[in-house]
């Protein structure tokens, strides 16, 4: 006998919020450290209100960076010149990114600017996990980061009861890394298309488990045909097509998705916060904004979570 305000049979529904960051390029205060001034409305801290805030109102917020987060200031220049220490005295980005308790972290392009082994310093003191999956290692080198990941998480529903949750999540960078870095991944790594990648790889996600996944692009919206070169820059577009992903975070063009930036267009819906349907944003430079995207999920009865819309912002 079903108990008393509960009906046998009915799917259980919530929705999942993915806060996200791109582009900080370590821009961790309001600060301009070339021209020694205030740059009110940038650096990590600014927004790191607004992530408590979300945090303490939304029961299943997670927090998400898109990468290019190692380079960009002056403070970054010293500490590739000093070389980080490693965990015992973490850098300073990574250390910031632990206490906001980030769920996942992409690597851009940018991120290889001070070559592999600066990567691996500055990244083994994180306490989560930081993917690329187009690009891999070749010269038997240490594994500085995984092509995705599924997080075990655990959800409130519309009916108040928690239910488990995974979350798949993949990471990608543009092709062209090999070109502007080629001096740190010549013979040391080497990089498929962003697209293609994904095809191969989500099915294996959702093999592994996955009943959501997020698709972390370091990669600008281009367009849908674009996708289809394996060396394409821009490609958040075709991947958002893919079969599997249900949301996309969009960057390295330091654009805002949904915003002016973006009018109108094939596949492109600046107003749902949605590309190829699906929800997405793309959150500025150097924490200019803060993504937001809602999920909202569906589980029938003996089976698994599904995405069944939501929007990007």
């Amino acid at each position: 006998m079903a108990r008393k305000g509960f009906t046998t049979g009915q799917p259980a529904r919530c929705t999942v919020t993915v806060l996200a960051t791109s582009d900080l390029h370590l821009h961790l205060c309001p600060w301009d450290y070339y021209a020694d001034r205030a740059a009110p409305g940038t650096g990590l801290a600014s927004v790191a209100g607004r992530i408590r805030d979300f945090r303490s109102s939304l029961p299943n917020a997670m927090l998400m960076d898109n990468g290019d987060f190692l380079q960009g200031t002056a403070l970054g220049e010293a500490l590739a010149d000093a070389r980080p220490p490693g965990p015992a005295t973490p850098h300073p980005m990574v250390e910031a990114m632990n206490l906001l308790d980030y769920d996942a972290v992409a690597l851009g392009n940018h991120d290889f600017n001070y070559g592999l082994a600066f990567m691996g310093d500055a990244l083994a003191g994180a306490r989560f996990p930081v993917l690329c999956a187009n690009l891999r290692r070749t010269d038997g080198g240490p594994t500085l980061f995984s092509r995705w990941t599924i997080l075990d998480r655990r959800v409130t529903c519309d009916d108040g009861r928690q239910r488990p949750l995974y979350v798949g999540v993949i990471g990608f960078l543009p092709p062209q890394v090999m070109v502007w870095d080629h001096a740190h991944l010549d013979g040391r790594a080497q990089v498929d298309g962003i697209v293609s990648t994904a095809r191969r790889l989500v099915p294996q996600m959702i093999a592994a488990g996955a009943e959501v996944v997020v698709a972390l692009c370091h990669s600008g919206i281009g367009t849908s045909e674009g996708g289809e070169d394996p060396w394409a820059e821009h490609a958040a577009l075709a991947l958002a097509a893919v079969p599997g992903i249900d949301a996309v975070v969009a960057g390295h063009s330091h654009q805002v998705f949904p915003g002016p930036d973006f009018p109108p267009a094939p596949g492109i819906d600046p107003v749902a916060g949605h590309l190829a349907g699906k929800p997405a944003c793309m959150p500025g430079f150097a924490a200019s904004h803060l993504g937001v995207l809602r999920l909202d999920l569906e589980r029938a009865p003996g089976q698994r979570w599904r995405c069944i819309g939501g929007s990007g912002s």
